[in-house]
């Protein structure tokens, strides 16, 4: 055979073997490619059936306004439910509490708080060394008033709006906050109001869940025992998230309104004070 020949044989040859070799470091790449990913996705489902159950709800939403800086601080319960591989959560709302830099408060009585009752929405989970992150997105909600889709319908503007509606069942328009001035109660705010908030959440070493929530909600005064109670002074989130906090902690399911408000302080720590 000619020299020629026996290097063109030879150069076929060891093309032909690169090329198999190539093939093979492509196929094991895609093996550990799908390995990983399935590997990524067994982990993912582990921490969503890991997150799954009742949590004892305490977040702070701290606003700004012109005439009171306030922070509005609610109890309740997130839910964290599997359903078809998605982790599902359903919020309720047992009683808040309310905190300003003035002497005077608007509160909420606990049955305009409990008719606060958003739908069930899929939050979404990530891993961070092994750890879960979880953001549940908005689901607006009305309360005192009846929209027919939360998600994309504002507020009216007009109080005598035939779509205001006695939530909290205690005769009166939208849902009443009580003012009181130096723990005294002195009049009456009934309100319409499109609740919208969103929070993150990251996974602790104990299993409960601490982030931050995110707010803006909507509000429309339709009335008042006293016309000085009709306070159009717009409230806005504090720009500072860290003054807006949330934590959840896993209680059996049996756990209710009544259960959660004796063993508050058990679970949750001191309100702060108001720093701005």
């Amino acid at each position: 055979m000619h020299r020629s020949a026996i290097r063109s044989c030879c150069a076929t040859v060891a093309t032909t073997v690169c090329d198999y070799f190539k093939g093979k470091d492509g196929d094991m790449a895609d093996a550990k490619d799908s390995m990983s990913a399935t590997q990524r996705g067994d982990e993912l489902a582990a921490a969503k059936a890991r997150l799954a159950g009742r949590y004892a709800h305490y977040d702070i939403v701290a606003y700004e306004g012109s005439f009171m800086n306030a922070m509005i601080i609610s109890y309740g319960f997130s839910d964290l439910d599997l359903v078809d591989g998605k982790l599902m959560a359903q919020e309720s709302f047992c009683y808040s509490e309310f905190q300003s830099d003035q002497p005077v408060s608007v509160t909420l009585s606990d049955a305009a708080t409990q008719a606060i009752q958003p739908i069930a929405t899929e939050v979404m989970v990530t891993l961070d060394g092994g750890r879960a992150h979880v953001f549940r997105p908005e689901t607006p909600t009305g309360i005192g008033i009846r929209l027919e889709n939360p998600a994309v319908d504002c507020l009216p503007t007009d109080p005598n709006d035939p779509r205001i509606s006695d939530d909290d069942g205690d005769g009166k328009p939208g849902v009443t906050a009580v003012v009181t001035h130096d723990g005294n109660a002195i009049g009456e705010i009934y309100l319409a109001r499109r609740e919208i908030f969103a929070y993150d959440l990251n996974e602790q070493a104990d299993g409960s869940l601490i982030g931050v929530v995110k707010d803006r909600s909507e509000q429309l005064i339709v009335g008042a025992s006293d016309d000085i109670y009709k306070i159009t002074d717009p409230w806005t989130q504090h720009a500072d998230l860290a003054k807006s906090p949330i934590i959840l902690r896993k209680v059996e399911r049996s756990w209710d309104c009544a259960r959660l408000r004796k063993n508050r302080d058990s679970l949750f720590p001191p309100n702060p004070a108001m720093d701005y």
